[in-house]
Formats: C-alpha cells, structure tokens, sequence
C-alpha cells in the first residue's frame, strides 16, 4: 500500500493544478456572460397588441439588465408587491417620472414592494425627430448611460430586441405601469399619476393603488389611462422610411459669407439657439465627427434650435466643399468664408478661440456662448448642453 501512496498525492497535485487553472478560465466565462451582450433588434411582423387583463397572472421573461445581467420573474418572488414599469429613455413623459419612481422605489422598499422598469422600444421604430426631448435613444448602450447618470435604483431591462416580454404585457405608451400582489396576479394597471410636470405630483395613483393591497384592501381604482410616448415596435418603420427619404430629398447647397455676415451670424439676431461648426475639408476630425451634426438637426429641428455650418476652406476651394457637404447630404444652412484674413475670422467668431479647428459654439439669440469646445466634440455633452438650455428642455 505505501508504494502507492507517491502515486496518489502526484494525482491529486496534478488534479490541483488542472482545477486552479482552469478557475480563472471559469471566472472569466461567467464575467463574460454578463458583460458580453450585445443588442440585435431584429425585424417583426406587425400585429395587434392587447394591454393585459386585469386578474391576468403576471409573464414570465428573461431579459438583460443595465447591470449586465439578466432578470426573470422569479428574481422578484420574495416580494409583496411587485410593480413593472415600461419606460424610455427618449420620451418626454417617461423622463418626467423618472424621480417620482425612484421617490417611490425608496418609500416602499422596506414594504416589501420591488420596482422593476423595462424599456420595450425597438431602436428600429424609433425616428430621429422624436429625440428632440432627450441627449439619449433607446438602444441599450443608452440605457446604461441613463441608469448610470440618474442613478436608478430600481432594476432597468431592455426588451427592444423582440419584444419579448412587452408583447405579453402591451404597454401602449410609456410609461405605463402593471402592479401584481403577492400571487403576482395584475391588481392594477394605468398612469403613475395624472399630473406630467416634475413637481406637481408624487405618483398618487400608483401609490394608492400599492396602498391598498398592502392593506388587504381591492383596489379602489385598478384602472386608468396612461398618457405618454407610443411603444416603439420593430415594425413601425414606415414612417421612419418616408421621414428618411424626406431628408435625402432636400436640397445642399454653400453660401458664401464675408467677415460682416459672420460678425451678424454669432450675434444671433434670431430666436433659436444656434450651433455653429468650423471646419475644413482638409481637416480629418472635422469631416469625421461632421455627421454627427446632422444628426443633431434632425433630432431637435422641431424645436427652437438651427445647425449652421461654416467652411473655413480657402475661398477658391467652395466646390471641393461644396462636394464634401453633397456626399455627406448636409441640407442646412452651409457657409463658407470668403475673407482672405482668417485671423479677423478668428476675432469675429470668438475671441476665446486660438484658431484649432474643427471649433464648435452654441449660441442664444442675442449672442450669448453657452458652448464652446475646439477639437472633436463629445456629443452627449453637446446634446446635453442643447437639451438642458431653458429654450428647449426635457419636458413639454
């Protein structure tokens, strides 16, 4: 027996080995089945969605989380109440309840009351132009920005893929909430509160309606309306089609503008807030973040907000710029200067400016610079600074 005794302890020292090597291996396939995701909205057939019954009992789903993991039904069984809210980050109506969530996430936690929010908007549904009320859209990389900077604390999961759980539940706008008792059967379903504004409720409906099953009561009013945002499913691109051909058909076309025409340009003598962006054909970041203001046009352009672009080519190259802005399709407002003094450019655009470009202001009519930035510019800071300004704003 002893001779086997080297045998056996060189068996399990190599079976030691084996299993602290391959742990790191296992640690790092779990951490990547939590970070690894990457959204793919796919193409549905349209269908009718029916909103569930009251006394319906609440669907399963298996959805990914903005904490990188994913979120089933049962993950919420240990609560009295649980309460589904579906949301967006880019609706108007849902951002003005995003507090009075997290206030009622807070104030019902120790009830035993869960909060779990689900945004079931397909990126393939949503426009452009309905993004003038947000800095984010609904893909999921945007969620984990939202969840992030507003410091959610309740769970937030993504369900634009295929609507998996949304088709179950038929959120007809956001937000629209369900909330199941401790049998998980639907008690009520409806608004938070009637009142849209930050400030002038505190989710009365959505509260009475969790008081009252906390009490052992039926719910007084297990029904309501909900105003907000319409789901974005995958097959509403109709629309998106028609708004994006509209687009390509407007007409580009560069003006030229001499050194009076910018002094009058940054005065803004207008009403809408104005973003202006030096740049030059020659210029590599220039023409590469240059699409991204399009992007910004056709997103805030139904609100007080103009995109103009300035040229800062020489004035004997406007149609190598002119050719630029036809490829890139930029049907705004194009300048290009004419001067020869580029320095006198530099003092009329913005004393603060050494001259780098591309060089990016926004301006408020009467020519306050509530922006500034040369070199490339961070868009969600851009967009911030676009949507937070008191001309705009997040809400109606």
């Amino acid at each position: 027996m002893p001779r086997f005794i080297p045998v056996l302890l060189l068996l399990f020292t190599l079976c030691s080995c084996q299993n602290q090597e391959n742990a790191p291996e296992a640690d790092a396939d779990r951490a990547a089945d939590t970070t690894a995701f990457v959204a793919q909205p796919q193409a549905l057939a349209a269908r009718e969605v029916p909103t569930l019954a009251l006394g319906s009992p609440a669907p399963d789903f298996k959805l990914m989380g903005t904490d990188g993991a994913y979120h089933q039904l049962a993950d919420y069984a240990d609560s009295e109440i649980l309460v589904v809210v579906f949301t967006a980050n880019h609706c108007p109506t849902a951002q003005a309840y995003e507090q009075r969530l997290m206030d009622f996430t807070r104030d019902y936690a120790a009830k035993g009351v869960r909060v779990v929010a689900i945004s079931p908007n397909s990126p393939l549904g949503l426009l452009y132009n309905e993004l003038g009320y947000t800095d984010l859209n609904d893909d999921y990389d945007a969620m984990l920005i939202r969840h992030r900077d507003a410091a959610f604390n309740f769970d937030y999961l993504y369900d634009g893929d295929d609507h998996a759980a949304s088709l179950q539940y038929g959120p007809v706008a956001t937000p629209h909430t369900f909330v199941f008792d401790k049998a998980r059967v639907l008690r009520y379903v409806g608004r938070i509160d009637k009142v849209e504004r930050p400030g002038s409720a505190n989710a009365e409906d959505l509260r009475a309606a969790v008081d009252d099953l906390l009490a052992g009561r039926e719910v007084a009013t297990p029904e309501t309306k909900t105003f907000g945002c319409s789901t974005k499913w995958a097959w509403k691109t109709e629309y998106k089609e028609q708004v994006a051909n509209e687009w390509a058909a407007r007409p580009v076309s560069l003006e030229s503008i001499d050194l009076a025409g910018v002094e009058e340009l940054v005065k803004n003598s207008g009403t809408k807030l104005r973003l202006i962006n030096l740049w030059a054909t020659w210029c590599g970041p220039c023409v590469r973040e240059y699409p991204e203001f399009l992007v910004l046009q056709q997103m805030y352009e139904g609100r007080d907000f103009e995109f103009i672009s300035l040229s800062t080519d020489k004035p004997d190259q406007h149609e190598k710029a002119l050719k630029f802005l036809e490829k890139v399709h930029s049907p705004v407002r194009n300048l290009h200067y004419s001067g020869q003094d580029v320095y006198e450019l530099i003092e009329a655009i913005d004393p603060e400016w050494n001259g780098a470009i591309p060089y990016t202001l926004l301006v408020a009519p009467g020519g306050e610079v509530v922006y500034r930035h040369q070199a490339e510019v961070d868009f969600l800071e851009l967009k911030r600074a676009i949507v937070d300004h008191p001309m705009l704003g997040r809400y109606f």
